[in-house]
């Protein structure tokens, strides 16, 4: 379970970390209109309200590392931020979405409680601290190319410009070409960080270019995954979802099923419950 040695993050209200209930970040991988982001957000507050699950909405403003230069990228951050706080404003649900530029931090912190740095965007200094001093807590995603024990270093950075509330993220890593693998040793390692730990159950099914102009992936990995990372003991659920996954115009492969969300999430927070009950603690720490 999660353990209770790890600091306690506020996303929005919401504790993550610190032996807080198990929280879900979850949303269409990319705002694909004004339309389409109020009914998922509508749809996920509803299923998160009939569970009592503390749920934080996630979608991205701008994909910026796209496989193909023609491939859809969102809105833009001037329309995709006008769009997240509507959300917001409609649904109450805290926000979570990505910075890929320094000159962004600003605009996006008005708008978000919880902002993301992309994984390939892990070991760029400067950008790190530039989130970090944005003034919300920040979720640092570990590189595919990265171990978990040099995510210390990551975390280091962040916590310099005396930001604490930091989250780590796994989401797989690099295992030959256009493949991820999930060693859940790294969940035991990123907590010993002392953040709250995210596991991203749909990135880490991704086939990395693996369709040729855009990324492949393998959904039907992501409720084994999500559950065994609940098993080993995670603070966070990271899930992309979409009402109609293989027309999602961005991680169409990876992207849960909306339909299918809330028996997903009750599975996995029945391993998480379950592991509470037996341990008191995560595995490990």
């Amino acid at each position: 379970m999660p353990s209770p040695a790890s600091e306690t993050v506020r996303v929005g209200g919401i504790p993550v970390g610190g032996g807080a209930p198990l929280v879900v970040l979850a949303g269409p991988c990319v705002i694909e209109s004004r339309d389409s982001a109020l009914r998922h957000a509508d749809a996920l507050a509803a299923l998160a309200r009939a569970r009592g699950l503390p749920l934080v909405f996630k979608s991205s403003f701008d994909k910026a590392n796209r496989t193909s230069v023609s491939s859809f990228r969102g809105p833009g951050r001037d329309e995709g931020l006008a769009i997240l706080a509507a959300v917001r404003d409609a649904t109450g649900l805290p926000i979570v979405t990505d910075v890929h530029e320094k000159e962004d931090v600003a605009a996006v912190a008005e708008v978000a409680d919880l902002l993301q740095t992309p994984a390939f965007l892990c070991r760029q200094t400067d950008f790190v601290t530039a989130v970090a001093r944005g003034g919300k807590p920040i979720n640092l995603k570990k590189g595919q190319f990265l171990s978990p024990w040099e995510m210390v270093h990551v975390v280091s950075k962040a916590v310099a410009t005396g930001n604490r509330d930091v989250l780590v993220t796994e989401r797989g890593a690099s295992f030959g070409y256009q493949n991820l693998v999930s060693d859940m040793r790294s969940l035991v390692v990123l907590a010993e960080t002392g953040c709250p730990v995210v596991f991203d159950a749909t990135h880490s099914v991704q086939l990395p270019g693996g369709a040729g102009s855009a990324s492949g992936g393998q959904r039907e990995f992501v409720p084994a995954l999500a559950r065994a990372a609940a098993a080993v003991g995670i603070d966070a659920l990271f899930l992309e979802v979409h009402e109609d996954p293989d027309r999602a115009l961005s991680d169409a492969a990876t992207s849960w099923p909306l339909a299918r969300f809330g028996e997903l999430v009750d599975s996995v927070r029945a391993v998480d419950e379950a592991l509470r009950a037996t341990t008191g603690r995560r595995e490990g720490a």
